[in-house]
């Protein structure tokens, strides 16, 4: 049976929070929706059988971020070609690019998308060009995104798609998700490579501009899980090209366990606090020799998870659940990266995620929180630094933790910290799990933490 797709691809400007603009390009009128997944209703011939619903699931999400000062990459002439993991499959899908950091607006000449085999190599019997509004281009406003038109493409779960995108004009790549730990890849200044199977490559890179989203059709007990975090979420400590972020963990269980209907999308950012940002006021740099750091790297480090949630998190389509993981770099920051004056209470994290959960509930969301892992000995690599931890802020801790426990608020809990610290010494990680900076976990200590969710708390309808 056919099913009746959406016509047409997306572009959507920037908008106040409780709305999001919707506008096609080549005339169409606006559709001022809230930010939602939108239904796409099956065609029967028979007015007698039940409809059967599809809507849009994300089966793999980045965060997007500002880039480090001075570490604007431009790109003419080139290709970019780009691999992402999926958690749910499909086979009809369509990919979300994202300007919203950009200053100028963005051409966009091709865009493919297809299998990947290895390396920057693609499968051809399964490329499919992306159109947008029936164009093989776009231009995206600066401050907004655009999703493509939905394509027919077999996605298995759990594999790797490589998006390709070309420039013909100069492009920066004001928006960008740094911390891919993935190998992508910038083709010669040689044109269009976008259906390429075998890229021209110049050089790689470590980060995924412009690709936000990717998302399934799935049917209506399809559902997405945010995870919403830090560096811990991001995958910080995992071993490059192997997919061993938490969240991938968990995807691989709920896959196995029959749950295949599930995407998970992971919204961590390095550097990310959940109450603050560069922006927020006193946030100036603080005492040597981090402040200069965090004059460099500030706005790349996310706008504070209060500020981005509904961004990141309510209007990821299909959502249903959110796993929340910020806290941690609002105890770590206060003087080291920030003046010692901003730092926060317990009551203030707390507050902080009640209003998380808070937000998450009047969209229909579950809001299921995490316990904080130890970060005693927690150092940074450069320039060296390793005064991190302190008495007060591991008070700080085990005060938050302790509600994280207790509490009735969440839909669930997950113990990270449970997890991951070393039994004879719980206020640092146990030493296995350790990727050396005592504060991120390697791939065991993901594997462990993406086996310590309890899959009973994704329940589907």
């Amino acid at each position: 049976m056919k099913q009746n797709k959406t016509a047409a691809a997306l572009v959507i400007q920037h908008a106040p929070a409780s709305l999001v603009r919707f506008q096609r390009r080549a005339g169409f009128p606006l559709l001022c929706v809230a930010a939602a997944v939108l239904p796409i209703l099956a065609a029967h011939p028979s007015s007698a059988k039940p409809r059967q619903v599809e809507h849009w699931v994300g089966t793999w999400a980045a965060a997007p971020q500002r880039t480090s000062k001075g570490q604007m990459e431009e790109y003419r002439n080139q290709t970019l070609r780009l691999v992402v993991h999926t958690s749910a499959g499909g086979r009809t899908i369509r990919v979300r690019l994202s300007n919203v950091f950009g200053e100028l607006p963005l051409f966009i000449g091709r865009a493919h998308v297809a299998r990947r085999t290895s390396g920057s190599k693609i499968d051809a019997a399964f490329d499919r060009a992306l159109t947008f509004d029936k164009q093989p281009s776009v231009t995206i406003p600066a401050g907004s995104l655009a999703i493509s038109d939905p394509v027919e493409l077999d996605v298995p779960a759990l594999s790797d798609l490589a998006i390709s995108l070309f420039f013909p004009e100069p492009a920066q790549a004001g928006t960008v998700h740094i911390l891919a730990r993935q190998t992508n890849y910038v083709s010669t200044a040689t044109g269009d490579a976008t259906a390429a199977a075998d890229f021209p490559v110049l050089k790689t890179i470590n980060s995924w501009p412009f690709v936000t989203g990717v998302d399934v059709l799935a049917s209506s007990r399809g559902a997405a899980i945010v995870a919403f975090g830090s560096s811990l979420t991001d995958g910080d400590g995992s071993t490059r090209d192997t997919n061993r972020r938490w969240p991938d963990v968990l995807a691989e269980r709920l896959q196995r366990s029959g749950a295949t209907g599930i995407g998970i999308l992971n919204e961590g950012i390095i550097g990310n606090r959940l109450l603050s940002d560069s922006a927020s006021p006193r946030q100036s740099a603080g005492p040597p020799p981090l402040g200069p750091v965090f004059d460099t790297l500030g706005p790349a480090l996310g706008e504070a998870g209060v500020k981005r949630f509904e961004r990141d998190v309510i209007s990821q389509p299909g959502v249903k659940y959110v796993i929340l993981a910020l806290g941690v770099n609002d105890m770590l920051f206060p003087g080291t990266f920030v003046p010692a004056a901003e730092a926060v209470t317990a009551r203030e994290l707390i507050a902080g995620n009640r209003q998380l959960v808070a937000a998450a509930h009047s969209h229909g969301i579950r809001a299921i929180g995490t316990t904080i892992p130890p970060f005693e000995h927690a150092l940074f690599r450069d320039p060296p630094f390793n005064r991190f931890y302190s008495v007060e802020k591991e008070k700080i801790r085990q005060e938050v933790n302790a509600w994280i426990r207790s509490t009735h608020e969440f839909d669930g809990v997950i113990d990270f910290d449970a997890a991951v610290r070393d039994p004879g010494h719980p206020t640092q990680i146990l030493p296995a799990y350790d990727s050396g900076d005592h504060l991120h976990v390697n791939n065991d200590g993901n594997v462990a933490q993406g086996n310590a969710v309890p899959l009973a708390l994704f329940r589907t309808r």
